[in-house]
């Protein structure tokens, strides 16, 4: 006899309230089983919380960047409404900036024709190529959202699949992305516009496999979004879905411990209380629940193991309100002004606080003024940096300045001297908040080495009752593969309640 036969009543414990918590949950909760979302901080939503301040700013805490629409309508679609029933997207022309210097950026636009006009100013002959290599990348999206992302990775069984085999080359797992782009693409503007999805959320581009070319795909083809409001109303869309399907949410209550009989999560322990339940779904950070809620004992990975896993960046943040209107920026501004090899190397060979910074602004208030008081600008800095590494005051003020000068010098205008709000974030923050392993913003680098089956299982080896999801596990970093793996544990789970 199983040994989850003494359950009647299945009572889910999700850990966190990220994407992949409220996921998990409403999917469960849809099945018919009672679900309690523990999360440690105040606010719902993860790295996805709004910040809201004094002076009128609203500010989105994590993502920023709204691809993959399809991923977030079948989340709403399989729980029976629509994404426009909560909120209004809005498609981003241009879709981002790409700043080369002080005088010299590109625009990139919504429309598919401008960017193949755009593409062969720059280099002749390769709006061609850009249609033959989105074709490959199309494909590659299709095949991987039909027969990849929604796998548990658990066995090497799930990839016998007649399309899988039949494109096994066509998907291209172990051709570089670098080389992949070089083929195409000779120009360094253009090689940096391909590559830049991959240094932000991945690992360097000579490591990454050219599989992940779905994601030019993603936001050259399928467009770069806005959920008006800010990421928050995403958030609190999914948490309106999950309470409408009777998901129970403990805010302020950090997950402590847990109590186990022989292979059986028996009670999940918090901060306030011990209560008993059938099942688990940990989408908190999977090391800080192996090492600090399972131990040892429980685990499915050692210290050395986790060490050696190559992290996605790390950031550094800046929140900026500024008292005027600042010209030149668009919603997405990407600074690649300086070396992209180097800052790459920077973070994933030779970890260390970067020479010449790659950066990030995002200007919501150019889109919507709601973000910002009247006449203001909501600016939103980040800079990637390696993972593990020690930050102080002094060194983000360092890096406040670098980047500030930059800023003002394409703007052509004064910033500093107009800001009336200003927080900075990083991996210290990452680790307070999230318990973010080495501080991690995105996750697992998606290296060849920790793809799909090789990355951290979602199931726990030695509890049969507990599953993982979010960013450490498959399919991966980012918001779009956290809402699948959220999914994915689910089925998961009520795959072992049903056998």
């Amino acid at each position: 006899m199983s040994a989850k036969s003494d359950y009647n009543v299945q009572e889910i414990a999700i850990i966190g309230s990220g994407f992949a918590g409220l996921s998990a949950a409403t999917y469960l909760a849809k099945d018919g089983h009672k679900v309690t979302v523990y999360d440690k901080n105040e606010q719902i939503g993860g790295r996805a919380r709004q910040l809201h301040s004094a002076e009128g700013y609203i500010f989105d805490m994590g993502p920023s960047w709204y691809w993959m629409p399809d991923v977030f309508e079948k989340f709403f679609t399989d729980l029976g409404c629509k994404a426009s029933d909560y909120y209004e997207l809005e498609r981003l022309d241009p879709g981002f900036t790409v700043v080369f210097g002080k005088d010299d950026s590109v625009d990139i636009p919504a429309d598919y024709n401008g960017i193949r006009s755009l593409f062969e100013s720059i280099e002749p002959g390769s709006a061609e190529r850009l249609d033959q290599f989105l074709a490959e990348a199309e494909y590659k999206y299709k095949v991987g959202m039909d027969k990849l992302v929604y796998k548990p990775g658990l066995s090497i069984v799930e990839l016998i699949d007649p399309d899988l085999i039949k494109g096994i080359f066509k998907l291209q797992v172990f051709t570089s992305f670098s080389q992949h782009v070089k083929k195409f693409f000779k120009h360094p503007k253009l090689i940096a516009l391909m590559e830049f999805p991959v240094l932000f959320l991945g690992a360097m581009p000579e490591d990454t496999p050219a599989l992940y070319s779905l994601m030019n795909y993603a936001g050259l083809k399928l467009g770069t979004w806005y959920p008006k409001g800010g990421f928050g109303v995403v958030i609190d869309a999914m948490k309106s879905v999950a309470e409408k399907h009777g998901v129970n949410f403990c805010m302020n209550e950090a997950v402590t411990g847990v109590k186990v009989d022989q292979n059986l999560i028996k009670e999940v322990i918090t901060a306030k209380t011990s209560r008993r339940f059938d099942g688990v779904i940990a989408a908190a950070d999977y090391h800080h629940v192996e090492e600090k809620l399972l131990g040892a004992a429980y685990s499915n990975y050692t210290k050395d193991y986790w060490n050696k896993r190559v992290l996605a960046p790390s950031c550094l943040i800046f929140y900026l309100g500024v008292r005027k209107r600042v010209n030149r920026l668009n919603h997405h501004n990407l600074f690649f002004d300086e070396d992209l090899k180097q800052h790459a190397v920077e973070i994933y060979k030779n970890p260390q606080w970067p020479s010449k910074p790659l950066f990030y602004v995002c200007c919501p208030s150019k889109t919507e003024q709601f973000v910002a008081p009247a006449g203001h600008e909501n600016l939103f800095v980040l800079m990637p940096l390696a993972a593990g590494l020690s930050d102080s005051e002094s060194l983000r003020e360092k890096y406040f300045s670098i980047l500030m000068d930059r800023l003002e010098t394409f703007t052509g205008e004064s910033i500093r001297d107009h800001i009336d709000y200003k927080k900075s974030y990083c991996a210290s923050d990452f680790v307070l908040d999230y318990n973010a392993f080495k501080g991690n913003a995105y996750g697992l680098a998606n290296t060849l080495m920790q793809t799909a089956n090789l990355k951290p299982s979602m199931k726990n080896n030695k509890l049969v009752n507990l599953f993982y999801a979010g960013q450490l596990t498959v399919p991966g970093p980012g918001v779009p593969p956290s809402i699948i793996s959220g999914n994915v544990a689910a089925q998961q789970l009520i795959k072992y309640f049903k056998n």
